[in-house]
């Protein structure tokens, strides 16, 4: 039997967000945000859901933290719900918001398990979206300021931090293909916004050397991966494009201070331009500590003329999906890693997330065997040693989701956590793949 072995150094962790989990939304001083607004209005969300009450988590913290200490993970990334803690999205903080993560972040500290927060995880205050949202400028600094006061508020127990998760979704999913909130669907829109996500970035982490100057800053962009179909230069050159609107498009600012002259173009013959101030590639691209890795997902891609604005067509690797009918494919999530590391040089990287999308029910012996998730990630954990065998900086690896929760533009109807949720009690059962990573995190190892 073969058995995949982790570096003992490798921290293990959990993950999940705010208003997928929280409920509460209107408790506790929170006002609305755009995904408050976005799921109550009809058509937007399956099945009409919404976030309201989500996973109760606002109220059942502690046992979710018991759940992460029994885990025996080292981290658990969460976000904070911006309208929760500051609800007129600028100004004076909500005291009672405040409390809640200060409250979670000292249960977890004593329960051994480390915080790492996201500031942003989809959910600006609704109050600022009707001043424009992410396409005013202005926001940038409304972020700096909510930025700061977090620092301020947890910065002496909190030494890991994410600025935007995933800012390809925050921006092109949300403001062009419309999928998302705010729902918009203007490519000039989406550019706007992702250049103003990358300078809020660079403003906070400029604040954040000042603030926390002992802790690590980063962010989390989501990646996927294109293999080309023929080794054609077509479909190599397809596949390039479709992954740089991705990848390049929201690393080489940070990285190395420029956007990619090729999405430029492109963007400019669907009459977008970027729209950019002398000194903002200066902001985007201070030194950051760590890169969050978001990836689930990737296929084969080869070069068609009308296949959209990048001349790519996706095609499956082979007829395997998970249940919200993404391909799987954890050979891209090894090249994936290193291609990052060869681009991009000696970041430290933390996997934030990886998971897979199954939807086992509570079975009759009141368990939930779902060894489909189990096999996805001995399929990906297989990838990343691979790649730190390679010699890519690895620092954690962070599963998606610790629960089942609000899944978007899906609903309910999809679930990605390794702890099932009943929506209409808030019971969690531990489900197979629970065991399985706590397994797998105990003795940083696993047999195929």
């Amino acid at each position: 039997m073969t058995t995949i072995q982790f570096p003992e150094q490798l921290k293990w962790g959990a993950a999940t967000a705010s208003y997928q989990i929280e409920g509460a939304a209107k408790e506790g001083g929170r006002t609305p945000s755009i995904w408050d607004v976005f799921a109550h209005t009809p058509g937007n969300v399956k099945n009409g859901d919404h976030g309201d009450d989500a996973c109760n988590s606002y109220h059942m913290y502690k046992e979710d933290v018991q759940h992460l200490k029994s885990l025996g993970v080292d981290i658990y990334r969460f976000s904070i719900s911006w309208s929760r803690v500051i609800p007129n999205g600028t100004g004076e903080l909500n005291e009672e918001g405040v409390a809640y993560y200060r409250h979670l972040i000292d249960e977890l500290i004593e329960n051994g398990i480390e915080p790492m927060i996201t500031l942003y995880h989809w959910d600006l205050p609704q109050v600022l979206q009707e001043k424009g949202g992410w396409e005013n400028r202005d926001t940038t600094d409304a972020f700096l300021s909510y930025a700061e006061a977090m620092f301020q508020a947890f910065g002496g127990q909190v030494k890991k931090w994410l600025t935007i998760n995933e800012p390809w979704c925050a921006s092109f999913l949300s403001n062009h293909l419309g999928i998302h909130a705010p729902g918009k669907t203007s490519l000039q829109a989406a550019v706007d916004v992702s250049h103003h996500l990358l300078l809020a970035h660079g403003k906070a982490v400029q604040s954040f050397r000042r603030l926390v100057p002992d802790g690590e800053i980063g962010y989390a962009p989501n990646v996927g991966w294109l293999e080309p179909y023929t080794s054609d230069e077509k479909d190599v050159e397809a596949c390039r494009r479709g992954m740089m609107w991705q990848k390049e498009w929201f690393m080489d600012p940070v990285f190395k201070g420029t956007y990619p002259e090729t999405l430029q173009d492109i963007f400019a013959e669907q009459d977008a331009v970027l729209r950019m101030e002398d000194g903002d590639l200066d902001i985007i691209s201070q030194p950051i500590d760590l890169m969050g890795i978001n990836y689930y997902t990737g296929s084969i891609g080869r070069y068609k003329e009308d296949g959209g604005m990048f001349q790519v067509e996706e095609l499956p690797v082979d007829d395997r999906r998970t249940d919200i009918d993404w391909p799987i494919y954890a050979e891209g999530f090894y090249k994936t890693l290193k291609d990052i590391h060869e681009t991009y040089g000696n970041v430290q990287l933390y996997i934030t997330e990886n998971g897979a999308c199954y939807n086992h029910g509570v079975e009759e012996d009141g368990k939930v065997h779902d060894q489909e998730r189990i096999e996805y990630l001995k399929q990906h954990l297989t990838s990343l040693s691979r790649a730190i065998e390679a010699g890519v900086p690895i620092a954690g690896y962070i599963v998606w989701s610790l629960l089942d929760n609000f899944e978007w533009a899906e609903g309910y109807d999809k679930r990605f956590g390794i702890i099932h949720v009943n929506f209409d009690t808030f019971e969690r059962t531990r489900k197979d793949s629970y065991y399985w990573y706590k397994d797998t995190v105990e003795n940083h190892k696993f047999d195929l």
